[in-house]
């Protein structure tokens, strides 16, 4: 099972996964996949492999998309460890979900909080200005209806909404199903 993880700037995602990784260490059953970013590693946010975009370009990947001028990939090699059974975990834009859903048996993780409260968050970060802060509340990314979503309401403490998120984590890979693999040939 891919396990997707979604949702707004500022929701709390890399804080989740992070909780996450930690509380599951040395449990088989999942594996915590480092995105591949052209993003200097050093900008602040997710721990993520950096590379340029012509290396970025030379690379093959399971899923890749561009956000906000960055091109993301994930790794081909969650192939294999979907093949075993293994409940491969990613933080993932929205818009490739549906893509996702079509090469691989997904279940998605949707992290989100109050509007107000992701407005602080962004702030908080003092990466973006007023102005592209309310351009990224606004902006209505749906959830692709063909996916189960499970849904991780970030609003409280971060020990709160990480309970809840790796519990979201064990339903998920709850629906592991070795069964249907193996995986149909993909593009890069």
């Amino acid at each position: 099972m891919l396990i997707l993880v979604a949702g707004p700037s500022g929701a709390g995602k890399d804080t989740m996964l992070f909780l996450a990784r930690a509380a599951l260490t040395g449990d088989p059953r999942f594996r915590f996949v480092r995105r591949i970013i052209t993003r200097p590693a050093d900008a602040g946010g997710e721990d993520h492999e950096a590379v340029s975009e012509s290396d970025f370009s030379k690379r093959s990947f399971a899923l890749r998309w561009q956000a906000h001028g960055l091109h993301y990939g994930i790794p081909l090699d969650i192939v294999d460890d979907l093949t075993r059974g293994i409940a491969v975990v990613a933080n993932v834009s929205r818009g490739v979900i549906g893509e996702a859903g079509e090469r691989f048996p997904v279940r998605v993780i949707e992290v989100t909080a109050p509007p107000a409260i992701l407005a602080q968050r962004l702030a908080a970060r003092g990466r973006e200005a007023v102005t592209d802060i309310a351009k990224r509340l606004a902006r209505d990314a749906a959830m692709p209806a063909q996916v189960a979503v499970d849904t991780v309401v970030n609003d409280r403490t971060p020990a709160e909404a990480a309970d809840r998120f790796i519990a979201a984590l064990i339903r998920a890979a709850a629906f592991v199903r070795p069964e249907r693999m193996p995986y149909p040939e993909r593009a890069g």
